[in-house]
């Protein structure tokens, strides 16, 4: 039988509710704050030698480049290059655990983010907020756990994001501190006995153009290296 990971509340392929959503579209502001709720989340038929379960939640269409993001009079352009951003990492989780409960991991935006480190389900790394906050006396710090899309108020495309589960056959990676999405990517190598994931869109600008199938895009717009919003 097959590892399947199952996402409460949306479709496999739909549009993400504004509830496990970081931000929203207003017609006054560009933009507004949402419920920043993490999603149920449960897996099926997990392979046999499983000893741990890694998450991964991304976005796979960011800007390659900030200059034009969130910028007034202008746009993203929709064949702008690029890049992935990880909004959940959690690694070592037990392998009796089989669903992640809605809320569990974020209930509300958290100004400076949430901490890194052990929970009852699992070890949270940094998510990919940490570097676009940076620079953000009101936001800036470490943002851990799950912090749902936000992608640029003026983006051409819409947005791709993938929750992806991972059966491992370690029962640690043996990452701790402010390790990121990249990081259990590299960690994971030589250790996955297979994968399951489910997908949604989202978006903020009114405009924004469904996606492209990736076979469709130019090479040069198929890159994973991530330093903007998402």
């Amino acid at each position: 039988m097959t590892f399947t990971l199952k996402v409460s509340g949306f479709d496999n392929g739909a549009t993400i509710p504004e509830q496990f959503a970081f931000g929203a579209y207003d017609p006054n502001t560009k933009v507004r704050l949402c419920a920043n709720r993490n999603p149920l989340l449960q897996w099926f038929n997990i392979p046999q030698g499983t000893q741990s379960f890694a998450i991964l939640f991304y976005d796979t269409e960011v800007p390659s480049s900030p200059e034009q993001v969130n910028l007034e009079g202008t746009t993203v352009p929709y064949d702008l290059p690029r890049v992935d951003f990880y909004h959940w990492v959690l690694i070592d989780i037990p392998s009796s655990i089989r669903e992640l409960a809605e809320g569990i991991a974020s209930d509300g935006v958290t100004p400076k983010g949430k901490p890194v480190g052990n929970t009852p389900y699992g070890i949270r790394g940094k998510n990919d907020y940490t570097a676009w906050f940076a620079e953000d006396p009101e936001m800036q710090g470490v943002y851990a756990g799950y912090d749902g899309p936000c992608p640029p108020w003026n983006d051409e495309r819409i947005h791709r994001y993938i929750f992806k589960v991972f059966a491992l056959d370690v029962a640690t990676l043996g990452l701790n501190g402010e390790f990121g999405g990249t990081d259990v990517l590299q960690a994971i190598e030589g250790h996955v006995l297979d994968t399951a994931e489910w997908s949604g869109t989202y978006h903020i600008y009114p405009d924004a153009r469904p996606l492209l199938e990736k076979s469709e895009l130019p090479q040069s717009q198929r890159s994973s290296n991530s330093r903007a919003r998402a």
